[in-house]
């Protein structure tokens, strides 16, 4: 549908005709909108929810009605929406600066932040870059391994997930997002993602034998010339259908990294700040990272991404190797001193930790019920319900997963759709989710089962 471009009025009588032109037109809906001025041709679908408030872990919409938030913006606002703290901060900073640009001037809110991370991360991590967005960060840790390191391929996991610019998507395992792309970057091998559900290593084993983490090394042997940066991945992944390496994943591959000089890059963009029973879900394995990404729960909703790394790694970067000009902006980095002052005060990780291990139970429960069910896997507050038509054969239920997501939004509940077959239910809701709130959830996915089964 063709648009009439508004021309500027220049006289008053112009300024008069245009208008009453505009008063004859009807209004348009937000979604009619949507529909016509933004780009949503990548989007599968939205749901059909024109949202106007949110708070805690509930959103509202535009005619009034009420649903539970199960899936918190995919894991963004983990302190819950408009968290009270978070906005008095932001307010309060909003009257002082907004911006400056961080990386021409000192800004207090911005080396606060960076403080408050180096004592919040595991191991060494000390020295904070400020940017935007995950893939921001994900693009700047990659080019901070090359620097430090003098060395440019990388390793990455099969059915990962570290962004959609051409960089990250260079380090993607998932050929749904990579298609029409391409050709991407080279310098890049592949393993075996630690998927014990799809494991093809350890089927017939009793335990799994950690064959994925040993198939790094193969990575490295037959897919690279030896002049590895970094090895990057998910702490848990996200995207690819809240995917948990087994114990001793991160441990046995850090060995192998090791051996060849090679860096471990966490991305904890998604897994990040409370959301799996701890701060950041790497520190489950007993391993400290090289660099580690953040975003999505690092403010509670104000856009922000950030790497971090041990001094001697950060300082690789001479002069004008990398900027950002609104990365570290005073708003964002204010929320964000708020966002994890609350985060550890209130225990979020912890609460994560109960919650999920209680939801966990519950939907083990469902899944000796319904055979539609094939594997609930997760941490915290980080759940994956996989769906498949076939136990044995473990074959994908997307349509069905769609239907669940479909149902549950009518009983007035929100959880998100992923995995490599888009079978997977994701459930990833605001930390501060009540009990009442989380047997809601189950009540409604109860149903939404008994009807798709």
């Amino acid at each position: 549908m063709g648009v009439t471009k508004v021309r500027r009025s220049n006289t008053a009588a112009e300024a008069t005709e245009h208008q009453a032109i505009t008063q004859q037109e009807p209004a348009l809906s937000t979604v009619e909108k949507y529909r016509r001025y933004v780009n949503i041709s990548s989007v599968k679908s939205i749901e059909p929810l024109v949202v106007e408030r949110a708070e805690g872990a509930t959103v509202i919409t535009q005619d009034g009605k009420t649903y539970l938030d199960c899936f918190a913006g995919i894991a963004v606002v983990n302190a819950g929406h408009r968290n009270p703290e978070v906005l008095d901060a932001v307010r309060a900073q909003l009257e002082k600066l907004i911006h400056c640009c961080s990386y021409v001037y000192y800004v207090e809110p911005v080396a606060d932040l960076a403080e408050r991370l180096a004592q919040a991360t595991p191991g060494d991590l000390q020295k904070t870059f400020f940017c935007n967005s995950g893939a921001e960060a994900i693009e700047g840790a990659m080019r901070l391994a090359r620097t430090a390191t003098g060395k440019q391929e990388f390793i990455a996991l099969h059915n990962s997930f570290h962004g959609r610019t051409n960089g990250t998507l260079t380090v993607t395992g998932n050929m749904g997002r990579k298609k029409r792309g391409g050709p991407y970057g080279s310098g890049v091998a592949f393993a075996p993602a630690p998927y014990r559900y799809r494991c093809r290593y350890c089927q017939g084993a009793s335990a799994c034998t950690l064959a994925c983490a040993d198939a790094v090394e193969d990575a490295i042997q037959y897919g690279t010339s030896g002049a590895v940066a970094a090895f990057i991945a998910e702490s848990v992944m996200g995207e690819g259908g809240i995917i948990v390496p087994p114990d001793g994943y991160f441990a046995r591959v850090k060995e192998i990294l090791e051996k060849y000089g090679i860096l471990f890059i966490a991305d904890e963009v998604q897994s990040g700040f409370g959301r799996t029973g701890k701060l950041f879900a790497i520190e489950y394995s007993g391993v400290t990272p090289d660099i580690m990404a953040m975003a999505k729960g690092i403010a509670d909703g104000f856009p922000l991404g950030a790497f971090i790394a041990p001094e001697r790694i950060a300082d690789s970067f001479q002069p004008g190797e990398h900027l950002s000009t609104f990365g570290g902006n005073p708003v964002s980095c204010a929320a964000g001193i708020a966002n994890l002052d609350f985060m550890l005060r209130e225990d979020l990780p912890g609460q994560a930790a109960r919650k999920g291990e209680w939801l966990m139970e519950r939907l083990g429960d469902l899944a000796a019920r319904f055979p539609l069910i094939g594997e609930v896997r997760g941490r915290g507050l980080m759940i994956g319900v996989e769906l498949v038509t076939d136990r044995t054969a473990k074959t994908p239920a997307a349509n069905q997963a769609n239907r669940i997501r479909d149902l549950l939004r009518e009983r007035g509940v929100l959880i998100g759709v992923g995995g490599h077959f888009g079978n997977v239910l994701r459930i990833q809701p605001p930390l501060v989710i009540e009990q009442a709130q989380l047997e809601t959830l189950l009540a409604a996915l109860t149903e939404a089962l008994e009807v798709v089964s």
